[in-house]
């Protein structure tokens, strides 16, 4: 049974196995199982710090290490959607309690593949509630989409709720925006419904990472 629009997503992980790749300076080195790896010499954009995450009392936010390379884990709803080739980091965010996130920044070869990347994240995320319904039988889901956020090339938040019989509910935010080449995903969760996930601060914290990729 699905409520709200449904769409197409997953939440498939893919892991990630390095191809260690030596050139010139300034090269890349490609995960092309998993992401992407950046080279040392690759400076990594702005991120997000734990102080920017969605603030909840008694429930404060830990930040892990900027790190080159996609996520082990890709965000709900964005497998398959990082790319093979670009410049990509990403870190981690938890709480103490149930919650979690992470940001992960895509560098793409120049702004019109940037704005291409941008699109598919964001169709991936507005259809993620359908596919996500045709790979759990039985489970349930909805999704909402919160609207686009001016700051720099624009920005997109979805909300997505899932549920399992004799499971847990859950409950996830997903950002998306872009400033010239670079792309941010910026991915909240924990267990809830969509009422209950703090989107007029998730807005703040999507505008904050855009603006961060400076």
């Amino acid at each position: 049974m699905t409520t709200g629009r449904n769409t197409r997503g997953g939440t498939a992980r893919r892991g990630l196995t390095a191809l260690a790749a030596t050139a010139l300076a300034g090269a890349l080195a490609l995960s092309v199982s998993g992401g992407v790896q950046a080279a040392p010499k690759t400076p990594a954009p702005g991120f997000l710090a734990a102080k920017d995450m969605p603030q909840a009392p008694g429930n404060a936010w830990n930040a892990g290490a900027v790190t080159a390379g996609a996520p082990e884990s890709d965000p709900f709803c964005l497998d398959t959607v990082l790319p093979a080739q670009g410049t990509t980091w990403h870190r981690q965010f938890h709480t103490d309690l149930d919650t979690g996130g992470v940001q992960v920044s895509v560098r793409a070869a120049n702004a019109a593949a940037a704005e291409k990347l941008a699109a598919r994240a964001g169709a991936a995320v507005a259809a993620c509630a359908a596919d996500w319904l045709r790979t759990t039988p039985g489970g349930t889901a909805s999704w909402d989409d919160y609207g686009t956020i001016a700051v720099e090339e624009g920005a997109r938040v979805v909300g997505v709720a899932i549920s399992i019989p004799d499971a847990g509910l859950g409950v996830h935010l997903l950002g998306v925006g872009r400033d010239g080449d670079t792309v941010t995903i910026v991915s909240w969760g924990r267990m809830g419904k969509l009422s209950d996930a703090p989107v007029a601060a998730f807005k703040k914290t999507t505008t904050t990472a855009v603006n961060k990729l400076r």
